[in-house]
C-alpha cells in the first residue's frame, strides 16, 4: 500500500515545508548571563508563536497527515474501531476496519476485562504495551481512568522485570531512539530524522543503574518508555511530544553480554572523555533540533556519572535527574505531610539513611535545604541532622576508606563507629529511618523494634524498588511497632489492620513529582530547573494530602487524583520559575491553572 494525501493535505504540505524555516533560538540561549537570558526569553516567545502558526502535530514526519493503511499502523493517529464513519471515508480507511463503530469507553472496558484476566504482571505489561503499539489513546485512557490499577504494570514494580527480560520480549515496533557509540558525529541527523518534530520532553538513560537491578545496558530502555508514559498519563504531556532515548556505551553485565539475544553493544562500558563526548553531543543536538527549552530528564545513570552530569548540565539546559531530585521531592513531601501526624517539624528530627547512593544523598540534600528554610542558619548546620550508612557502615569523618564525593557533606565527626544498622540506631537514636539501599529485608525486626522503643511515632520509609528490594514490608513495619510507625514505601503495598485500626501505607512514587515538574517546565518554556523547584514541588504535594488520608497513615494523595495533583504542582512550580527568572514564555499567563490545564492531553478528546 502507498501513502495517500487526503483532501486538503496539499495546504498541510505547504505548511510543513514552511515550518522547516522556523528559526531555532538555541544559539541565543547557550549562556547564563543577563543578555543571553534576555535574548532567550525574546526568541523563545517568537519561536513558540512560529511553531503554533506552522503546526507540529503527529504526521508522516514532514507535516503531511497520513491516510489509509499507514494511518492505522501509526498508534499516535489511529482511532482504530472507534473511527467515525465519515472519517473513514475521508481518510481512506474503508475496508480496513469492521463496519461497526465502537466508542472509546467500550474499548476501554474490553481492555480492562482482558487485562484482569492475565495471570502474571509481566503478561499485563506486555498486553498494555500491545495496546500502546496500536492505539495510544486507548492505552492512555486505561492509565488515566485506572491509574492505581494500571500504573504498577506500566512502571514500578513490573517494569523491572520487563527490563531484565527486554531482549526476550522486544516488540519489534519502533519506540524512541537507541543511540550508540557508533552514532557519534551523527546524533543531530538521527534526531532530525525522527518523525515527530515537536518534541518537548526527552527521558534518557545509559542503563547503568536500573532501579535496584544494576547494569542492564540496552535493556534499560524500558525505563524511559515507562517514565514518559507517566508524563502523559499523570500530567497530560501529549505523547507526540515525548521521546525516550537509550545511550548505549556498553555494559559491564557479563551475563547479559553473553545472552544470545542481547541487543546492545557487547563491550565494557566506556568512561572518561569518550563517555562525556557522546552525552555532550546528544544534549547539544537535542537543543539544536528541539530548542533550548527542551526538557532533558536523566534517568537511572550510575553513581559515577549521575551527580556530575546533573551539576554540569543544570545551568546549561532545562534538565533534572529524577533519581536524585524527583525521589528527593517525593520523600520530602511525605516527610512534610508527616508533620501533621506527629506534630514534629522537619528540623526537630534526626534522620538515618540506610543507603548512600544517588537517591539517598539527593533526599538528604533536599531535607537539609528544607531544614535551612525552616529555621535559618547554614546548610552545613542543617546537614548535621542527617546521617548516612553505606555498605561499609556509618559514613563519618573517621572512616579510613576514601569516601565518594557525594557523601562527604554527611561524613560527620563520630567517636564510636558502628557497622550494623541496629548498632547505629542505638547509638544515633534517630527519629526517622529511611531505606534506599536496594537490599531486601535490610530493616530487621530488631532494628524496627528499636526505632519504636526510642520514639513514640517513629518514621520508617522503605523506599527501594522493586518490591523484592524493599527494606521491609508495610505489614512488618506496622506489626513490629504495634502500629505506631509512620510508614511509606517505594512500591505499592497492602494495608494492615492493627488493634482494630486499618493502616494504609502511602507509596512514595516519583510519579507524584516528575510529571508535574516536567509539565511546569514545558508550559512556561523553562530555561533551567534549579534545586529549589523540587522543594516547591514537595510542599505542593504535602499540601494536597487530606486529613482523612493522614488519619489512616497515608502520606500521599490518592493516585486516582494524580492529574489534579500534577496540575497543582505544575502551577506552583511554574510560578516559582517566573520568580526565579527561569521561565521564557512571555507574557506570563494571568490564569496559570487555566494555562497549565490547556496544555494537558485528554485521550477521550483526542483526534
Amino acid at each position: 500500500p502507498s501513502i495517500r494525501l487526503s483532501d486538503g493535505d496539499a495546504s498541510e504540505a505547504r505548511r510543513a515545508n514552511l515550518s522547516a524555516f522556523a528559526p531555532s533560538p538555541s544559539f541565543l540561549c547557550s549562556g547564563t548571563g543577563l543578555v543571553s537570558r534576555g535574548l532567550c526569553h525574546l526568541f523563545n516567545s517568537v519561536f513558540g508563536k512560529l511553531r503554533c502558526l506552522f503546526g507540529k502535530g503527529p504526521s508522516a514526519g514532514n507535516g503531511v497527515k497520513l491516510t489509509g493503511y499507514y494511518r492505522l499502523r501509526t498508534p499516535l493517529l489511529s482511532h482504530s474501531i472507534g473511527t467515525p464513519l465519515e472519517d473513514r471515508k475521508r481518510l481512506g480507511l474503508r475496508g480496513l476496519l469492521p463496519a461497526g463503530v465502537v466508542p472509546l469507553h467500550v474499548q476501554l472496558d474490553n481492555v480492562m476485562e482482558q487485562l484482569r484476566g492475565k495471570v502474571s504482571d509481566i503478561e499485563r505489561y506486555n498486553y498494555l504495551a500491545t495496546i500502546q503499539d496500536g492505539h495510544e489513546d486507548l492505552f492512555f485512557a486505561a492509565l488515566v481512568n485506572h491509574t492505581f490499577e494500571c500504573m504498577p504494570y506500566v512502571y514500578t514494580p513490573t517494569v523491572g522485570e520487563a527490563c531484565v527480560k527486554w531482549h526476550k520480549i522486544y516488540r519489534h515496533s519502533p519506540r524512541g531512539l537507541y543511540i550508540s557509540l557508533g552514532d557519534r558525529g551523527s546524533i543531530r541527523k538521527i534526531l532530525e530524522a525522527y518523525p515527530e518534530k515537536g518534541i518537548k520532553a526527552i527521558c534518557l538513560t545509559d542503563g547503568e543503574r536500573i532501579l535496584g537491578l544494576g547494569d542492564l545496558g540496552a535493556n534499560g530502555m524500558g525505563i524511559p518508555i515507562g517514565k514518559l508514559a507517566l508524563y502523559t498519563a499523570c500530567a497530560g504531556v501529549p505523547p507526540q511530544q515525548c521521546l525516550p532515548v537509550h545511550i548505549d556505551v556498553g555494559t559491564n553485565n557479563m551475563d547479559l553480554r553473553g545472552e544470545a539475544g542481547y541487543m546492545g553493544l557487547r563491550q565494557e562500558r566506556v568512561r572518561g572523555e569518550e563517555y562525556d563526548s557522546i552525552v555532550r553531543e546528544f544534549v547539544e543536538a537535542s537543543q539544536a533540533v528541539y530548542g533550548r527549552s527542551v526538557l532533558l530528564q536523566f534517568e537511572d545513570f550510575g553513581n559515577t556519572n549521575a551527580f556530575r552530569l546533573m551539576r554540569e548540565y543544570q545551568p546549561k539546559a532545562c534538565t533534572f535527574n529524577d533519581d536524585i531530585q524527583g525521589t528527593a521531592a517525593v520523600v520530602v513531601g511525605g516527610l512534610m505531610a508527616s508533620v501533621r501526624v506527629t506534630g514534629t517539624q522537619l528540623s526537630k528530627h534526626r534522620y538515618l539513611f540506610y543507603g548512600a547512593g544517588e537517591a539517598g544523598v539527593g533526599i538528604a540534600d533536599l531535607i537539609a535545604e528544607a531544614i535551612q528554610e525552616e529555621v535559618g542558619g547554614t546548610l552545613e548546620e542543617a546537614r548535621r541532622s542527617v546521617w548516612l550508612m553505606d555498605s561499609k557502615g556509618l559514613v563519618c569523618s573517621s572512616r579510613t576508606d576514601k569516601l565518594a564525593e557525594h557523601k562527604l557533606h554527611y561524613a560527620h565527626e563520630h567517636s564510636e563507629g558502628c557497622a550494623s544498622l541496629e548498632e547505629c540506631i542505638a547509638t544515633l537514636q534517630p527519629t526517622a529511618l529511611l531505606g534506599v539501599s536496594a537490599v531486601g529485608g535490610a530493616f530487621t525486626e530488631g532494628a524496627v523494634r528499636k526505632m519504636a522503643e526510642l520514639n513514640e511515632q517513629p518514621i520508617v520509609f522503605a523506599l527501594s524498588n522493586p518490591t523484592s528490594k524493599a527494606e521491609c514490608t508495610a505489614e512488618q513495619a506496622y506489626t513490629w511497632t504495634d502500629g505506631k510507625c509512620v510508614f511509606a514505601s517505594g512500591s505499592p503495598m497492602e494495608g494492615v489492620e492493627i488493634g482494630g485500626k486499618k493502616l494504609v501505607p502511602g507509596q512514595g512514587n516519583n510519579a507524584y513529582i516528575f510529571p508535574g515538574v516536567g509539565l511546569a517546565a514545558i508550559a512556561v518554556g523553562a530555561s533551567l530547573i534549579d534545586d529549589s523547584s523540587f522543594l516547591v514541588a514537595a510542599k505542593s504535594l504535602a499540601n494536597q494530602v487530606s486529613e482523612e488520608r493522614l488519619a489512616q497513615g497515608t502520606l500521599y494523595p490518592p493516585l486516582e487524583n494524580i492529574r489534579d495533583v500534577s496540575a497543582q504542582i505544575a502551577v506552583d512550580v511554574a510560578q516559582h520559575m517566573y520568580a526565579q527568572g527561569a521561565a521564557t514564555l512571555s507574557p506570563k499567563p494571568g490564569d496559570m491553572m487555566g494555562h497549565v490545564r490547556g496544555q494537558m492531553y485528554d485521550p477521550s478528546k483526542s483526534g
